[in-house]
């Protein structure tokens, strides 16, 4: 039974120590997350396989496996399908409710401007659109084929108090602007994307004469649209930001933004998510060089009221609420001892349990070694007295296992060793007085 307990207690550590390190080896093994990016070519693209790039060339725990997808709602697509674990989308893309923010990507600023083909250099030609309220009966060309710009120009003009049927919309490729404009007038133009936008720039640039002034249409509305819609915000564009010389704008021009994120799905591991988040900020300098748009990386808004929440991997990592190995598993760990411990106990209440026959055994041998030493006073035969000794050696021998195997405490064994002395001294005096009684009786009357 000992033996038992033992093997039972050594199989329990085994099993705890084998649960302990694959945990160990499951939490800190790399892994591969698919991030979904587009269109193909794009510096969106360029960027993340870059970042893809970095992550494995210095053996960090995230790894990614960059999928290029059409665009942002393809990319969208796949995060609400399970078919990528990160995307990189455009904030008012409708995106799934399993599709929790980890970083701003880059901010994209609406840019409406009028064309100026013609006009003396430095001057701005005359026009009747001073505002987005004079587009109506006009025509306006948006860059980019997406309907996510279609959709963000009618809720400008709806907020701008221009009904969106009453203005003619044409959308046009990146790359085919010059050609599309001989064909047709536009009086005015949209583009979306970051201040530093090259699409932008070459649009401008397509639609006006070199270094003639432009007038840019401010968005008055855009604090209502912000509060209507909470995935946009209210934003300036700043004087000179879209030119120096002339300056372009030539004063600041109010303007809406939207967020370009990286999302992640909800039930991606808030580790995992927390690594990501972490390695993503630590390599933005040593990118940025090569990189200048890695700098537009930013951090996500982290309050529960936010248009898109952040995964709480992204918030912990952010907010500096990371919880450390121990936060994590703490319990576990607990909860593991708390077993071996009950284990231990348990072994040790069947041990005592299955030995109570050997105690009550025991404790019966020792009462016959008692009621031995009175019978070995009386005894008158030397052959009784040693059959009685020989049945003491027995009953030691029995006691001595009892107390191997744990069923005798050692305090009991201490009162039998008192019964043992003084049976050998009662056994030894009464072969004594037996062998020569005479004399016995004479040591016994002079005590």
């Amino acid at each position: 039974m000992k033996r038992a307990t033992f093997i039972v207690l050594c199989v329990g550590g085994l099993v705890f120590a084998a649960a302990l390190i694959g945990l160990l080896f499951f939490s800190w093994r790399p892994a591969t997350l698919r991030i979904a990016v587009g269109p193909p070519g794009s510096d969106d693209v360029k960027v993340v396989q870059e970042i893809a790039q970095a992550f494995a060339r210095e053996r960090h725990y995230v790894r990614l496996r960059v999928a290029v997808t059409a665009g942002a709602e393809e990319s969208a697509t796949a995060i609400g399908h399970h078919e990528a674990d990160l995307a990189v989308v455009r904030a008012d893309l409708g995106l799934s409710p399993d599709a929790l923010s980890v970083a701003i990507f880059r901010k994209n600023l609406v840019v409406l401007w009028l064309p100026n083909g013609g006009g003396a250099k430095g001057q701005k030609k005359e026009s009747s659109i001073t505002k987005v309220a004079n587009l109506a009966g006009r025509k306006v060309g948006i860059i980019g084929k997406t309907q996510a710009n279609v959709d963000l120009l009618k809720i400008i003009l709806t907020e701008s108090g221009v009904a969106p049927d009453k203005v003619e919309m044409v959308q046009f490729g990146t790359t085919d602007l010059p050609e599309a404009l001989r064909n047709q007038k536009v009086d005015a133009f949209m583009a979306v994307g970051p201040i530093d936008s090259k699409i932008t720039a070459d649009a401008i640039a397509a639609t006006t004469k070199p270094n003639s002034a432009v007038t840019f249409l401010p968005i008055d509305a855009a604090e209502i649209v912000a509060r209507k819609h909470p995935v946009y915000e209210s934003a300036e564009i700043a004087a000179g930001a879209l030119g120096a010389t002339p300056a372009r704008p030539d004063d600041d021009v109010t303007t809406i933004d939207v967020n370009h994120l990286i999302v992640a799905r909800k039930t991606l591991s808030e580790l995992t998510v927390t690594a990501f988040t972490k390695q993503l900020f630590a390599i933005r300098h040593s990118l940025q060089s090569d990189f200048p748009g890695v700098a537009n990386i930013q951090v996500p808004d982290t309050d529960k009221a936010a248009a898109i929440p952040a995964h709480p991997g992204a918030a912990a990592y952010i907010d500096g609420n990371e919880r450390s190995f121990l936060d994590r598993y703490g319990d576990f760990m607990w909860f593991g001892l708390m077993i071996l411990s009950g284990l231990a106990s348990g072994g040790a209440w069947l041990r005592s349990y299955m030995r109570r026959d050997e105690r009550i055994h025991n404790t019966e041998l020792r009462n016959r070694l008692v009621d031995m030493i009175v019978a070995a006073r009386e005894s008158g035969s030397i052959t009784e007295l040693d059959l009685m000794q020989k049945e003491a050696d027995e009953i030691l021998r029995d006691t001595l296992n009892c107390f191997e195997d744990g069923a005798v405490a050692e305090d009991t064994l201490s009162a039998f060793n008192i019964a043992l002395d003084q049976f050998h001294n009662a056994v030894a005096d009464r072969k004594a007085w037996i062998a020569d009684p005479v004399s016995s009786r004479r040591r016994s009357a002079a005590v």
